[in-house]
């Protein structure tokens, strides 16, 4: 395992020569997604750090936007735009951290990155957070994988994807990615009007409509049951349309939400109900964690490494509706099962705390600084 410097030690040497200059390079809004939020809040707390000042580089920068309406015209102007803005701050930063997710996003977001940083001899960190990594790698291995060499250090949020990156040859560390609990408030529900919440985009991978398959059965059960559904996303048509085909009540589709405002529809809910296929670390299992939220989750992806299952949250097999019904409905029905989840739940949430992530990203950086 990857040692480090005492905190103490570091900070000193940082101060010694000088704030380290850190260009994050991420998604940001209106992209709604883990990343997007991941990356801000990164921003936001190392800034308050002395020995570190951070400024984030969008990868979807807003330029020309009634030309960014036209599907194949905004990619390329945005693209365009994005390598154009890398050339121009690149060189003024010490290290160039770099989100990423898989398949073409890695082609369009963190190669341009890399080969601009390469250019200018600056280090750089790729920051890898998609559960579809086995995938990506396995079908990308010829192009993904050399790319991924080329990075001078290469940082995931989970154990799970150490475990993947190891399969292929590489070696990455885990830093986790924190949650503010301080934003979220913690209270015990009770489910005389039970309210489920779904809080995933809207893609394939993420089962939303496994979600809403498993609502019908609750609301058959339990008719004055509801549902907030969190999200947007190429199935949005898809799932609007299911929803009617189900005959459901009772279901709001909030659309994307800005992360700001999340933590008040954690409040307005009882129970969260995640039925991905693929995953890594969900952000929105923490949130929920940290609201006193009980949870139902599948175990794909990297998710048993964040949930233990009858001690911080049930967890159930992929693509079974059924299942993810019985568990909610299990919880309703006891609440003191709920409640014990909910409390050793916001314990756990103690190991993602920011005191703990800043420790291991100052010492990546100090690093790389050397």
């Amino acid at each position: 395992m990857q040692e480090y410097e005492r905190p103490d030690d570091l900070l000193e040497k940082m101060l010694r020569k000088g704030p380290i200059r850190v260009l994050i390079v991420a998604a940001t809004l209106p992209i709604v997604g883990g990343q997007t939020v991941q990356a801000e809040r990164l921003r936001q707390r190392l800034n308050l750090e002395p020995n570190v000042v951070v400024e984030i580089q969008s990868v979807n920068p807003v330029f020309l936007p009634r030309l960014q309406r036209i599907k194949y015209i905004r990619t390329a102007i945005t693209s365009a735009r994005y390598l154009a803005e890398l050339m121009m701050r690149i060189p003024a930063f010490d290290v160039i951290h770099v989100f990423s997710a898989s398949y073409t996003s890695f082609v369009l977001s963190p190669t341009p990155a890399l080969l601009v940083s390469l250019l200018f001899s600056k280090p750089t960190i790729l920051n890898y957070h998609s559960g579809e990594a086995e995938d990506h790698l396995s079908r990308w291995k010829r192009t993904a994988v050399p790319t991924m060499r080329m990075f001078d250090r290469i940082v995931v949020p989970s154990k799970y994807l150490v475990e993947v990156f190891e399969r292929f040859g590489l070696h990455a560390e885990a830093i986790f990615n924190f949650i503010e609990t301080e934003r979220f408030k913690f209270r015990e529900r009770n489910f005389q009007c039970p309210v489920l919440l779904s809080n995933r985009n809207f893609e394939t991978h993420y089962g939303v409509d496994n979600t809403l398959r498993a609502f019908r059965i609750i609301q058959n059960a339990i008719s004055g049951a509801r549902m907030i559904v969190v999200g947007d996303g190429p199935q949005r048509e898809q799932l609007l349309n299911l929803a009617k085909e189900l005959c459901l009540t009772n279901i709001e589709f909030r659309g994307a939400v800005n992360p700001d405002k999340m933590p008040g529809i954690y409040d307005e809910a009882d129970i969260f109900l995640n039925s991905s296929i693929i995953d890594n670390m969900p952000l929105s299992i923490l949130e929920a964690f940290s609201s006193g939220l009980p949870v139902v989750t599948t175990g794909a992806g990297g998710i048993p490494f964040i949930v233990e299952d009858r001690k911080t949250a049930l967890v159930i097999g992929v693509n079974d509706p059924n299942e993810l019904a019985t568990s909610a409905l299990e919880l309703i029905r006891d609440q003191q099962l709920a409640r014990d989840l909910a409390h050793r739940a916001r314990n756990e949430v103690n190991r993602y705390r920011w005191a703990e992530v800043k420790k291991r990203w100052l010492a990546v950086y100090e690093e790389l600084t050397r």
